[in-house]
C-alpha cells in the first residue's frame, strides 16, 4: 500500500470541497497514509468570457489534471462527473464514482421563484446549452443569457447582470451549503440533467494497480452502473457541452432494473427527441448504446447534423 497519495483538484470552492471530501474519506480509511492536495488551474478556469460550446466543452476542466496524472505529478484527480468527456485519454480510467446526490437542475429566482411564474421575456442565466434548450422548449418566450464562472460568481451575477433567474446544478449548491438560494428544482419532465450530474468521479492511471486498489472502496456500484449507461449514451451520440442532450439513469430499488430517460434537442428548443429504456444493470453499456441508436434513428441524427452544419 502506498504511504502517500497526491490528489489533483481545480481551485474553485466546489472543486476544493469535492477534493477535501474524498481526501477525508481516504484519511478515515487509511489513517497511516499521507493524503495531499495539489491545486491546479485548468483552461476552463482561465477563459471565462466565452461560452463553453465555442472553446471546446468538457475537457477544458480536466486536461491539465490529466497531464499531471500521466506525468506522475499527482496520483488521482477528483472531478464532477458531468465535467468529464465520454472518452478518457489513453492511460487513464475512472477508478471510482461516488454515490450520487440530487441530480436536478435548480432555478434561483428570488423575485419570481418558479419557472412558470417568470414573466414573458425574463432574462435567465446559464452556461449550459442543455439547460438553454430545455428551458426554451418549455418557455420559448424567455431570454437566455450566457453565464460563466464559479458558483459564487454566478450567484453574484444574478444581481450584477440584472437577471431574473439563473440555473445551477442542485448538487453543487447542496455540497457548499448554499441550497437556501434554490427556489425551484425543475422536474425532469422539463429538464433532464447532464450525464453524471450529482456524482463525483475519481480518475487515476490505468496501470497504477496500487492506487486503484486503494480507491475501490469509494465506488458506489448503483451510481457507477447508472452513470456508465449515461456515459455510454453520450459516447454514442458524440455529445459534450456543445450538444444539447439530457439523460438520467437509476437502478429501481424495487425491481432492480436500470431505467434511463434521455432527450436530444435543437439549441433553440424547438425540436426534441425523447425516449426511455430499461434493463439489466449488468448491461449498462449496451442499454446506453441501444437508447442512443434508437433516438438517433428517430430524429436525433437530423437534429445533430443540422447543429454540426451550423457550427461549420
Amino acid at each position: 500500500m502506498k504511504q502517500k497519495l497526491v490528489i489533483g483538484t481545480r481551485g474553485s470552492k466546489l472543486a476544493l470541497w469535492q477534493a477535501d471530501h474524498v481526501a477525508a474519506c481516504l484519511r478515515r480509511h487509511y489513517p497511516s497514509v499521507a493524503i495531499e492536495l495539489k491545486n491546479m488551474v485548468t483552461t476552463g478556469d482561465k477563459i471565462l468570457d466565452v461560452p463553453l460550446a465555442k472553446i471546446g466543452g468538457k475537457g477544458l476542466f480536466t486536461k491539465e489534471l490529466e497531464v499531471a496524472m500521466l506525468s506522475g505529478e499527482i496520483d488521482l484527480a477528483v472531478h464532477s462527473l458531468k465535467d468529464m468527456p465520454a472518452e478518457l485519454p489513453d492511460g487513464l480510467i475512472l477508478a471510482a464514482v461516488t454515490e450520487r446526490v440530487d441530480p436536478g437542475d435548480a432555478l434561483i429566482s428570488p423575485q419570481y421563484k418558479t419557472l412558470d411564474k417568470l414573466p414573458a421575456g425574463a432574462r435567465v442565466g446559464t452556461s449550459s446549452l442543455r439547460r438553454r434548450a430545455q428551458l426554451l422548449h418549455a418557455r420559448p418566450d424567455l431570454t437566455i443569457v450566457d453565464l460563466r464562472g464559479n458558483l459564487d460568481t454566478r450567484l453574484k451575477k444574478l444581481t450584477t447582470e440584472n437577471l431574473d433567474a439563473i440555473m445551477l446544478a442542485t448538487a453543487g449548491l447542496k455540497r457548499l451549503g448554499w441550497d437556501k438560494h434554490i427556489t425551484q428544482i425543475l422536474p425532469q419532465a422539463i429538464c433532464l440533467p447532464a450525464v453524471g450530474q450529482g456524482a463525483l468521479a475519481i480518475e487515476a492511471r490505468a496501470n497504477d494497480a496500487e492506487t486503484l486498489s486503494m480507491l475501490a472502496f469509494l465506488n458506489h456500484e448503483p451510481t457507477y452502473r447508472a452513470t456508465l449507461a449515461e456515459r455510454s449514451f453520450l459516447a454514442e451520440v458524440e455529445g459534450g457541452c456543445q450538444i444539447p442532450i439530457g439523460v438520467y439513469a437509476q437502478i429501481d430499488t424495487e425491481d432492480g432494473q436500470l431505467k434511463m430517460t434521455a432527450v436530444i434537442m435543437s439549441p433553440d428548443g424547438q425540436k426534441a427527441v425523447r425516449d426511455s429504456i430499461q434493463g439489466d444493470p449488468a448491461q449498462a453499456v449496451a442499454l446506453g448504446h441501444t437508447l442512443a441508436g434508437r433516438m438517433l434513428d428517430h430524429g436525433g441524427r437530423e437534429i445533430l447534423a443540422k447543429l454540426f452544419t451550423q457550427e461549420d
